[in-house]
Order: structure tokens, then sequence, then C-alpha cells
């Protein structure tokens, strides 16, 4: 996908380009400037950032990335937080981030990774600054193909709004039923019907075999209506997908950019050659459309799969459809709070 929340140390981050939380004078600090400086090489990584220091809060400058996997290292100095000049903290904050994405596409880089960067020592509050990260890396990508990383070391590190979280909370609560109780499972009066229908077909054998060898009821139901049913098949998953996106105006590009997919997965779903997406891509593309809950169970149901109330995966995206609320990167940060895959491929 393109922009994904991991927990993971940065400095082994499998990425072209990784970002450091520099300071201006691109000195060696703490936290993860010196967890980069002592991985990559502290007197080679010192020496390429004395000949490109000084730089200006809010601007990103590169060398390379010497010891460390990734090829590159853009060195991003964000801004001290003022909470009496929140506005020009969180300009700053921003062009850190666009500043590091497009040097990253400049050198032809397909893939880079982000700590959260000021949320340290800097002191800009971590709600605010995944509300500044996300929305830069959001824009950036409407414009241009890349993938994103935010990598985040540990729990204290990340924060979602309190408000959001706890209307999240209280919706699992009514929800989810494994907080709640164990359901057994009972037969649908459906299936009742369907097997008291099967007890009366008549056996078409004349004289009818011994008992052995007689079909049982069912499936002698199911041989005289299996051609009925492949003749009525449901509109496949693709060509249903078609029609909800020129049915809500959108385009292609719109669609997979909402959906955090990759234009060639999007691609290959679009085309229906026997490939079957996953439900958390099915899903990704449910709110990319802005899905009612009923149209997202019958897109979900072509693919042949559904919501569950015993999955809290489930349970937190359908808050977010009842809700109204279609963004797709706040989904996926409620999600990787909860420690649940996100939203996108898979």
């Amino acid at each position: 996908m393109p922009f994904a929340l991991v927990r993971q140390d940065i400095t082994k981050m499998q990425v072209d380009a990784i970002v450091n939380a520099a300071n201006t004078s691109l000195t060696m600090g703490g936290g993860v400037c010196g967890a980069i400086f002592k991985a990559a090489g502290p007197a080679k990584l010192r020496s390429a950032c004395e000949k490109a220091a000084p730089i200006q809060t809010g601007q990103a400058v590169m060398t390379p990335g010497f010891d460390l996997p990734a090829k590159f290292i853009i060195h991003a100095a964000g801004p001290v937080y003022r909470p009496w000049n929140a506005r020009q903290s969180e300009i700053l904050l921003r062009s850190a981030y666009t500043q590091s994405m497009e040097l990253a596409v400049k050198h032809r880089c397909k893939s880079i990774a982000f700590p959260l960067i000021s949320s340290g020592i800097y002191g800009y509050p971590k709600d605010k600054a995944l509300q500044v990260a996300t929305a830069a890396i959001a824009d950036f990508l409407a414009q241009h193909e890349l993938e994103v990383y935010l990598v985040i070391f540990d729990r204290e590190a990340f924060a979602v709004s309190k408000e959001l979280l706890g209307a999240v909370e209280s919706y699992i609560d009514e929800n989810y039923v494994n907080t709640h109780r164990s359901l057994r499972r009972r037969l649908l009066d459906v299936e009742k019907r369907a097997l008291r229908d099967a007890e009366e077909v008549p056996c078409k054998a004349a004289p009818c075999p011994p008992p052995a060898s007689c079909p049982p009821p069912m499936a002698r139901m199911a041989s005289r209506e299996l051609d009925d049913l492949i003749g009525n098949l449901d509109e496949p998953f693709n060509a249903a997908l078609l029609r909800l996106i020129d049915a809500k105006g959108k385009t292609d590009a719109e669609v997979y950019k909402r959906a955090n997919l990759d234009r060639k997965l999007f691609s290959k779903i679009r085309t229906g050659k026997g490939y079957m997406p996953g439900k958390r891509t099915i899903l990704a593309l449910a709110i990319a459309l802005e899905l009612t809950l009923a149209e997202t169970d019958d897109l979900l149901e072509r693919a042949g799969y559904a919501l569950s109330h015993s999955q809290k995966f489930d349970v937190i995206v359908e808050f977010f459809i009842v809700n109204g609320n279609y963004d797709i990167y706040k989904i996926n940060e409620v999600l990787f709070q909860y420690d649940q895959p996100l939203l996108g491929a898979g």
C-alpha cells in the first residue's frame, strides 16, 4: 500500500530512503537522530552532514545511507513546538515532510520511511504531529507515486485523538460479541426449510437402488438445482466495482489513491482476469467509494466475504462507515492503535 504505519526500528527499514529528524546544524543528537548516526557510521555521516549544514527549520537535505540498509538518509529539520504560534509550527512541520518526499522523488526513490518528526524533545503534541504528518503525506501521494512508511518505535510514541478513540471504544463495547458473550451458531430458518424440503424430494431412480447407493436428500436437491443456480449467478465482483465507480462519479485514479492502493494492483483488480482481491483491499475500495454499510456488505458478498461482529477489525471499520467517516488514513491510525491489520492490499 502507498502509505502504511509500521512499528519497527527505522534504521532497519528496507527502503530507498529513511528520514532523520534532524536539527538545523545536522549534528548528531539523541533519540532517532542518534540511532541513525550510530547505525550509518558516525564518522562518515558526520562528515557528509558538515558539508550540507546548516539548513533552515522546515527544510530537508540528503546524504548517502552509508552502513544502513537504506540508500539515502534525508535530514529534515522539524520545528520546536510553540503553542502560542501553533499555525507556524504546523506549516514548518508540514514543509519538513513535503520537502523530504520531494527529494525522494527527485532522486528516483520508490520508498521512504519517516519517524514522527518533532514529537520527541521538540515537544510537538503527538496527536497533532500525527495529524500533520498524515495530511502532508496524503496530499503528496495524491499527486505522486511513492511508498511511504511512518515508523513508530513504541506505543508511547503514537497518539490518536482521545475523542475518536473513545467513540470507537464505545462502539466496540456495544458491537464486538467477544467482549460480551460466546455465541453458538444456530440454523437459520432458511436452512431448516432447505433441509425439510430436501427430505421431500423424491428419488428419480426407478426402481430405487439399495439404500446404501441412494443419493442423500441434500445431494438430490443440489443436483436438481445446480444448473438453475449457475444460470442465475450474481453480478461478479469486478463488474460491480466498475458500476459503483461510475455511479459515484469517480475516476480510477481517485479510487485507488483514496483506497491507499498501488496503481498496478488496482489495474489487476479492474481487469478481473481470475484475480480476486482480499477482504482488506475490498474494504479499502468501499471506503474510497464512500459506500453505505449495506453497499459495503453487498460488495464484500460478491467476493465471498462478510463483516462479522466477532472480528474487532470488522467492528472498527464498520464504526467509520456507519458514522460516514471515509478517511482511510484515520481509519488505519485507529486500526494500528488496536494492533489490527491496515486497510489496503491484503
